[in-house]
């Protein structure tokens, strides 16, 4: 090969060992700054379940007590498991899910405008959360997890 074209093709792995070594980094990052956020949001709605009960109701969810403790134990507790790195795809799809209740239940309007309005849509309450939990779950947590470590113990 031609030393123009050598040069562009270390260049160009260079830059994609670069961005492969800040993966963990990143997701290590993502999870501890939005799943502490989605922990305090949790510690609330636990601390005032009632309130949480009484607006689940008014948005027509079924068992709203039941749904209220569920959803501040997941956003409380979840999250926790979720910083540390301990079954994050499993909990990561809850999190999502439960973001995408939350965004058809309490932000439907801004749902149905999302090709219209696309600001209303990455402006609203569950979005960073919804962002966050669905890349740790096509992603995983990365290398600075206690499911990296576990994996690695059982090869």
């Amino acid at each position: 090969m031609n030393k123009p074209t050598n040069l562009l093709r270390r260049s160009y792995e260079l830059l994609i060992a670069s961005g492969a070594a800040l993966q963990s980094p990143f997701l290590l990052v993502l999870r501890l700054y939005f799943f502490w956020q989605l922990f305090l949001t949790g510690k609330g709605k636990l601390a005032n379940i009632g309130k949480v009960s009484e607006f689940f109701a008014s948005l027509g969810i079924p068992l709203p007590t039941l749904n209220a403790y569920f959803i501040g134990s997941l956003e409380c507790f979840g999250s926790l498991l979720l910083i540390i790195g301990l079954a994050s795809r499993p909990l990561a799809l809850l999190v999502l899910l439960s973001m995408i209740v939350a965004y058809l239940t309490a932000d439907f309007e801004t749902v149905s405008g999302i090709f219209s309005d696309p600001d209303k849509f990455v402006k609203a309450d569950p979005f960073p959360f919804l962002l966050t939990a669905l890349i740790v779950f096509a992603f995983g947590p990365g290398r600075f997890s206690v499911d990296a470590l576990a994996r690695q113990r059982s090869e």
